[in-house]
């Protein structure tokens, strides 16, 4: 006898509510099969078996508030119960005509037709499904791209079938054998879990024309009436305690379910059920005229303008600003430029300068390197800076780890190697978590000056601008320069002005000095 217990959920998540049992006590179930359904405040979890077995008892009810570690069941393992539901109704629809023989001949007559088809289509191996890869840590859903392949094409082993995007990344859904897709299961613009099964594949088959074009049709997802909501038990309580219209609300668990996240969300946006004029004002796009085009946003687009939203509206911004002369690192790397890309073979480029002055900073001004979480400031003793890099996806920040340790060679090296496979979009998420600061350069652009808008948790983000000459006052003489703007936006909650203003003026004084970077000064 064992026990099926809540599994850790994530990185600071302690506990969940228990949706729905998918078994019931004394059933039987097979390794894998779906037990009961967890919700947390971000994410809804399927729980399932990790061998062949029976739930003897069922611990924890539907509503009910678990922590991690809890019992949830007892189990039994290889040991045999009542049978699933599912095959007890085959049985009945089995038992009803059994009057005379003839459905029991037409049944083994479909049989024998399926086998025929199968048989003329090649399809000699067994179907395996194509399922959505682990798409990293929080993220519970993606929205599917491009399929690459149709309905009838070859494929072969690990060959891409189809594309996801999800908040911050695209990922691709392998072929996990050879052979022929047979059906796909979702079409582009559906939202996908890990795990779920998208496509068919008929194992050792050789590809051919789709003989029906509705299997490489997705199933259309069921219209939500507002008076049949699916929605979780702790759901149900948050809208109730606080007025929300579930069916105004978008459900991110399965099956289109709201889960608590959903609900405490909709709170936060104040979504209480609106006047039925407003209601229908929201939901009628407006009309677009002969020459707009209506395209619907990606969801790293969508998740860019609401993490931009959100830092505007949760953090106390503010900008600094100053310009440096960057005459010195301009004369050094023409200097030193053949030599370095001898060595490296590497370019030494105006970036590297930029992490290092700012690693020199943040080290000299702490605050800048913090994060505020709930009534507690978490200071950072290592260096992770993000590079904010434009790609035809959109804006994604990669991130350059231990810049504190590495060499300006090793930090342009790891520069290069972030931005290209930025702009080829095979980014992982561990690429993109976890920087403590963001550098933003929108000099590559052709911008004289800009406010960067912070990247949350963070406190700082300096925004880099285009080099212009400009004349400037030196020694009482008048002297025209390569100059740039500086710009550093920090939350004011943790950051005061003095220490925002003395950060800046230090990465001023390692860009007009590289030698201070050298000598650690």
């Amino acid at each position: 006898m064992s026990a099926i217990t809540v599994p850790t959920l994530g990185e600071s998540v302690s506990e969940a509510t228990v949706g729905s049992w998918l078994v019931s006590e004394g059933q039987s179930v097979k390794k894998d099969d779906v037990l009961v359904e967890l919700e947390t405040d971000k994410v809804s979890v399927e729980v399932r078996a990790e061998e062949d077995g029976v739930i003897t008892a069922i611990k924890a009810k539907e509503g009910e508030t678990v922590e991690i570690g809890a019992a949830l069941a007892e189990f039994e393992a290889g040991a045999s119960g009542a049978k699933s539901p599912e095959p007890k109704k085959a049985e009945k629809k089995d038992e009803a005509p059994k009057k005379d023989d003839k459905p029991a001949e037409k049944s083994e007559a479909k049989s024998d037709e399926a086998k025929s088809d199968q048989a003329k289509s090649g399809a000699g191996g067994a179907l395996t499904d194509a399922k959505v890869p682990v798409m990293g840590e929080s993220v519970a859903e993606g929205t599917v791209g491009n399929w690459l392949v149709k309905v009838g094409d070859s494929v072969s082993v690990d060959q891409p079938l189809m594309e996801i995007e999800t908040d911050k990344v695209a990922v691709e859904v392998p072929s996990p054998v050879a052979g022929v897709l047979e059906e796909a299961l979702v079409k582009e613009g559906d939202s996908v879990e890990p795990g779920q099964v998208v496509a068919k594949i008929r194992e050792g088959a050789s590809g051919g024309s789709a003989k029906s074009e509705s299997k490489s049709e997705a199933p259309k997802a069921e219209s939500k009436s507002s008076d049949d909501v699916k929605a979780m038990p702790s759901a149900q309580r948050v809208a109730s305690e606080n007025k929300v219209d579930l069916s105004k609300v978008e459900g991110t668990g399965r099956d289109g379910r709201v889960t608590k996240g959903d609900a405490l969300k909709a709170v936060e946006q104040g979504a209480r059920a609106p006047e039925p004029a407003a209601v229908a004002q929201a939901s009628a796009p407006r009309e677009t005229g002969e020459r707009e085009e209506r395209v619907k946003m990606t969801r790293l687009r969508q998740t860019i303008a609401r993490r931009l939203k959100e830092a505007q509206n949760s953090a106390a911004m503010l900008t600094t600003y100053n310009e440096a002369d960057m005459s010195a690192i301009m004369a050094l790397r023409k200097e030193v430029q053949d030599d370095f890309t001898a060595k490296h073979g590497i370019k030494l480029g105006f970036m590297s300068f930029f992490v290092k002055a700012c690693v020199a900073a943040l080290q000299d001004i702490p605050a800048v390197n913090a994060e505020i979480d709930g009534t507690d400031i978490i200071y950072k003793n290592y260096y992770d800076i993000g590079v904010a890099v434009g790609t035809d996806r959109g804006l994604v920040v990669p991130v350059v780890r231990d810049c504190d340790q590495k060499s300006l060679a090793g930090i342009e090296k790891g520069i290069m190697d972030l931005g290209k496979r930025a702009r080829d979009g095979q980014l992982g998420l561990e690429d993109m978590q976890g920087a403590t600061f963001t550098i933003s350069n929108g000099g590559v652009y052709g911008s004289l000056m800009s406010s960067p808008i912070l990247n949350a948790p963070q406190s700082g983000i300096l925004g880099m601008h285009k080099i212009q000459e400009r004349p400037v006052a030196i020694n009482g003489q008048v002297v025209i320069r390569p100059m740039m703007y500086l710009a550093l936006s920090y939350d004011h909650r943790i950051v005061d002005g003095k220490e925002a203003v003395t950060f800046l003026v230090r990465v001023k004084e390692s860009l007009e000095k590289p030698e201070r970077l050298l000598l650690d000064i």
